[in-house]
């Protein structure tokens, strides 16, 4: 199985761990605040929706969005909806994905994401489960970054750490997780300061979830991390 296969199978998994979990929610739990400054879980939902369709587009070779204006303005619309709603439009949305995923492309060709980002075709079912994943800890309704698969929490630190790498914000760092992995990230100058961590607190510093205060730092302080 090849990788992108592989990221589906798993998008697929953890949209239905998502969706069993908001299933047990009410109207009223919907509206209330997310772990997001500004969005309720309503805005969360809408925005997992929203994003499957832009994947979507980006694989049939269009813009992910007509415009960010556009983007949000479909969020806060969809946002207010009742709790049915909100789960079938993931649902339905989720498996417009799918579909398009399981048919033939080129997935080793070049696609542009959103603000002219570019990456490899093959890697948009991984982008897809990051979004899942992540905005199911943010709904803030019992599922935490420890509750995370294993595969997906190494391969989301390297992700991000790879997105930092060679960034002149950003001082050298050598990130070294509690089992003994490694990975580096930051300018590409020496020495490196060490931050050391449980993986879930890593990943919560890394994707700005957590301050870091639970990780370690054989110099100085924490650093600041660029903006995602």
């Amino acid at each position: 199985m090849s990788t992108h296969e592989h990221d589906l199978v798993s998008v697929r998994t953890a949209t239905e761990r998502l969706l069993a979990a908001v299933g047990a929610l009410d109207n009223a739990a919907v509206t209330e605040p997310s772990r997001l400054p500004g969005w309720s879980r309503g805005h969360v939902l809408a925005h997992l929706a929203r994003n499957a369709d832009a994947l979507v587009n980006v694989l049939a070779g269009r813009p992910m969005y007509v415009s960010a204006e556009a983007r949000d303005a479909d969020i806060e619309r969809d946002a207010p909806r009742p709790l049915r709603a909100q789960i079938d439009d993931v649902r339905e949305s989720a498996e417009r994905f799918q579909r398009v995923g399981a048919e033939g492309t080129d997935w080793s060709r070049t696609v542009e994401l959103r603000n002219g980002v570019k990456d490899v075709a093959s890697r948009l079912p991984f982008r897809r489960w990051v979004e899942v994943e992540l905005h199911h800890v943010d709904l803030g309704i019992g599922y935490e970054l420890e509750d995370l698969p294993e595969e997906f929490t190494q391969r989301e630190i390297d992700f991000l750490a790879d997105r930092f790498r060679g960034h002149p914000g950003l001082a050298p760092l050598l990130i070294k997780q509690d089992d003994g992995r490694t990975v580096t990230t930051g300018a590409d100058r020496s020495p490196a300061t060490v931050v050391t961590g449980r993986r879930a607190d890593l990943l919560g510093w890394l994707s700005g979830r957590r301050d870091g205060a639970a990780l370690s730092v054989d110099q100085g302080s924490l650093p600041t991390l660029p903006p995602l």
